[in-house]
């Protein structure tokens, strides 16, 4: 058997320094993250087994003790700090800087009147709190089809962003879209270069491999964009939380098998399903 890794796989910087982040406050309770900090169950356990509480809202937020609250890598509006400290919490912010750079292109473009398109979907934390730095009611879409459906003044310039985890070639094909609509376009590349690379590996590796391995939180949407590019690549597709997940896969022999992680996998739960795969050989 052979078995071939993305070289990218796990965790991406955003992630990384948000999560060691709230590690490096461990001693500072009470201590708050505003959600979970990274869409893996296995590290919001370990936290909260530390003593980490999730506030997954600001209602529940002002029943508990004062204390310090991490904003995640996800980043949220402006109103959400507001909020916090308004109510006598400190605020210690981990947003990813490739978001951060998305919320200060909203908030200037919004202020000089361009209509802002945010593509992405509209119901992960990243997308909410982009929304909360505009001026003025942002349209949100994620396929070609909401782009085509999309009816704005011909004379209103367009500001249009991605989430950073949105899948590259689906974000030029929207903006193909509104440039043939005639509409002048503000085109801001803000998927983050470390989604790219990481979905043009998955792409490679996909294509030369028996079986493929991706490994990542359920809930995770950078790991299920992953899956599906795999997928299209090898039929042979699966995602893989843990390595619980494996006990129903056979693995040949004779088969290559690939492996790539989503940017919020931890690199033990990679490990552990790398050593798993190779001792059924």
């Amino acid at each position: 058997m052979k078995v071939l890794v993305a070289k990218s796989a796990g965790f991406c910087f955003g992630v990384d320094k948000a999560v060691k982040t709230v590690y490096d406050n461990i001693d500072n309770k009470p201590l708050y993250t505003y959600g979970p900090i990274i869409h893996n169950n296995q590290v919001v356990k370990d936290l909260e087994d530390k003593g980490i509480k999730v506030i997954n809202s600001l209602e529940e937020l002002i029943t508990l003790p004062k204390g310090k609250v991490i904003i995640r890598s996800h980043g949220v509006g402006q109103q959400v700090y507001n909020y916090i400290t308004e109510n006598g919490f400190e605020v210690i912010d981990a947003t990813c800087p490739f978001v951060k750079k998305i919320h200060r292109i909203v908030n200037d473009y919004s202020k000089i009147g361009d209509t802002i398109i945010i593509v992405g979907n509209p119901n992960h934390p990243e997308i909410i709190g982009i929304q909360g730095w505009s001026t003025s009611k942002p349209f949100i879409i994620q396929s070609k089809e909401d782009a085509e459906k999309l009816n704005l003044d011909i004379n209103t310039p367009l500001c249009v962003v991605a989430q950073t985890t949105f899948n590259n070639l689906k974000y030029k094909e929207i903006i193909e879209i509104f440039l043939k609509k005639g509409y002048y376009v503000n085109i801001k590349d803000t998927i983050c270069s470390a989604t790219k690379k990481r979905q043009e590996e998955a792409i490679h590796l996909s294509k030369k491999v028996d079986k493929m391995l991706v490994v990542g939180g359920k809930h995770s949407s950078n790991t299920k964009k992953l899956y599906q590019l795999c997928k299209n690549q090898c039929d042979n597709t699966y995602h893989i939380e843990t390595i619980e997940d494996l006990e129903l896969l056979g693995f040949g022999n004779n088969e290559t098998i690939g492996i790539t992680a989503g940017a919020s996998t931890p690199m033990n739960i990679i490990q552990e399903v790398i050593t798993h795969v190779r001792s059924t050989e």
